[in-house]
């Protein structure tokens, strides 16, 4: 039996279109030919054109999602500038309303932003973000405002949502059996013109007996990798001052952690310093030549004011971080899709070229 070295031209077309259409998956750690559906990668079926394209794609994506992680990282060192900023005048007022509570004896005077009622009705103040692309930043907050109305609900308690931010809103939007109250957007620069919005709104509800009890709901910023979604009760208010949270457990930060973005062998590094808020002692001599019920009843609202922003500020501060972060990743991982892709083109140009030299040989075979 004869055997020719020449190939027929139809296995030399099969030949061409196995090189260029066949794919090549990418080797798969402790895989072998025996057990394929062990391997853990997918493979990547098209052609060498559209593999070109989805690389130029990728690097687009990789361009943006860098661009976004920069721009996060200057916009959420400034938020954090502005909740250092904001800690001295709460802080000096947590010590002025102190000192005006123990000269006072607060047993026999009627303030209504301290009056504490039986809890008939409680009204939520949920603070989530305005836009996306952040992570679970308002789906962790929504969780928490869920997991809270499912707790008043086994109370057997009435709740009220006022909602704070476009995400809140679209989200409450869609569930008309939720009761809210009002919705309120944020921005990217709390001021204090909108925390006096939220502010108004909770003093009248809470003055006119129409809630017992309101409760803040937003994203305490703890680092750059972190974000705690914390309830703390705003009223009635603790005449010294204190953040309490929903177990009573009174609470006052009195450190922040300011967190430096610099440049360290061209990668973007975070530095940690700890600031701690000083602020003046106050003479035990010193008296007020006012009524101190009428410098409580100015200051409380105040207070009110100061705590509604910061919680702003640090939803904000929170939301720019994990928004950092998923950019960070999302520009790990399209750095990584980038080389599996490269790797497969290469793979099935080698592997394109290779079948052309083989049918040029072929071809020359015959002719000989």
């Amino acid at each position: 039996m004869l055997v020719s070295s020449k190939p027929s031209p139809s296995d030399a077309s099969s030949l061409s279109s196995r090189s260029f259409l066949s794919p090549f998956p990418l080797p798969a750690h402790n895989s072998n030919a025996s057990s394929p559906s062990r391997s853990s990668v997918t493979p990547i079926q098209c052609g060498l054109r559209e593999l070109r394209e989805r690389i130029d794609s990728v690097k687009n994506t990789q361009k943006i999602t860098e661009a976004m992680k920069l721009v996060a990282a200057a916009k959420v060192r400034r938020a954090q500038e502005a909740v250092v900023n904001a800690r001295p005048f709460s802080e000096t007022l947590v010590e002025v309303l102190y000192n005006i509570n123990e000269q006072l004896q607060t047993d026999d005077i009627d303030i209504p932003l301290t009056k504490v009622r039986p809890v008939k009705k409680v009204a939520l103040v949920v603070v989530t973000g305005d836009r996306g692309l952040c992570g679970g930043f308002n789906n962790s907050i929504i969780k928490k405002a869920e997991s809270r109305i499912r707790e008043l609900k086994e109370l057997g308690l009435d709740y009220t949502v006022i909602s704070v931010g476009k995400k809140g809103n679209s989200y409450f939007l869609r569930r008309p059996y939720i009761p809210v109250d009002k919705f309120l957007e944020g921005s990217n620069l709390p001021t204090a013109k909108e925390a006096q919005a939220i502010a108004d709104d909770v003093f009248s509800l809470f003055v006119s007996e129409e809630v017992d009890k309101v409760e803040l709901l937003y994203t305490k910023f703890v680092s750059l990798v972190k974000s705690d979604p914390v309830i703390h009760t705003l009223l009635p208010l603790s005449p010294k001052g204190e953040i309490c949270d929903v177990n009573g457990i009174c609470v006052d930060a009195a450190e922040d952690e300011f967190f430096r973005l610099t440049t360290r062998e061209g990668k973007l590094t975070v530095e940690r310093d700890v600031v701690r808020t000083r602020t003046s002692d106050f003479s035990p001599i010193l008296q007020f030549e006012q009524d101190p019920v009428q410098i409580l009843d100015a200051l409380l609202p105040l207070y009110l004011n100061s705590q509604i922003l910061r919680a702003l500020q640090e939803s904000i501060a929170s939301e720019l971080a994990a928004r950092m972060s998923a950019m960070s990743n999302a520009t790990d991982n399209a750095v990584e899709l980038k080389k599996t892709l490269s790797r497969v083109y290469n793979r099935q140009r080698q592997a394109k070229i290779t079948g052309e030299i083989l049918e040029i040989v072929a071809g020359a075979n015959a002719l000989t």
